[in-house]
């Protein structure tokens, strides 16, 4: 199930690009350390460290900009092997593939939030978007999602232990 980051290619025989794998790198930044940033136009998410450093990880992002969340947040929960249900909007948008799972689906290897979630609250109030793992690692560095940012699931599971509840998401755009 987790991607083999030695050889890029997941059990499945999916190919994970190499420039997407995890990785330790300068980052100038005026956040503070332990806090999130995710670049969606390079597909990158950046957990800031002191001394100008920040820990890399590729994702995959909202298929248009319009879908993608965009500014400031805070990470209000954390959820383990999280349950998963669309959203009205993902239902609207394809009935056909969503009206089957309104209902949602329990946690576990063929959920499509993968092992790990932090949910993104801003002013108090659920999002409705999410930094999780996939099922489909062969995305990661695309623009593919109904809005969440997929990670790799032994990158989410490395975020998740990271970051406590409380951290600051910053998610920069286009327009940013």
């Amino acid at each position: 199930m987790f991607t083999n980051t030695r050889n890029q290619w997941d059990g499945g025989g999916a190919y994970v690009n190499p420039k997407y794998l995890r990785k330790e790198v300068s980052y100038a930044t005026s956040e503070t350390p332990g806090t999130i940033i995710i670049d969606t136009n390079e597909k990158y998410a950046y957990l800031v460290m002191e001394k100008g450093r920040a820990l890399r990880y590729g994702v995959g992002v909202g298929k248009t900009e319009a879908l993608s969340f965009k500014g400031e947040a805070r990470i209000a929960r954390k959820a383990e092997w999280p349950r998963w249900r669309p959203t009205q909007d993902m239902i609207k948008r394809d009935p056909v593939r969503y009206e089957k799972l309104a209902d949602g689906l329990e946690g576990g290897p063929m959920n499509p939030l993968g092992p790990r979630a932090l949910y993104l609250y801003r002013d108090g109030q659920d999002t409705l978007f999410r930094l999780h793992g996939t099922v489909e690692p062969w995305t990661i560095g695309t623009m593919v999602s109904s809005g969440c940012v997929r990670f790799l699931n032994q990158d989410i599971v490395d975020l998740y232990r990271r970051v406590p509840v409380g951290s600051k998401v910053v998610v920069l755009s286009a327009d940013s």
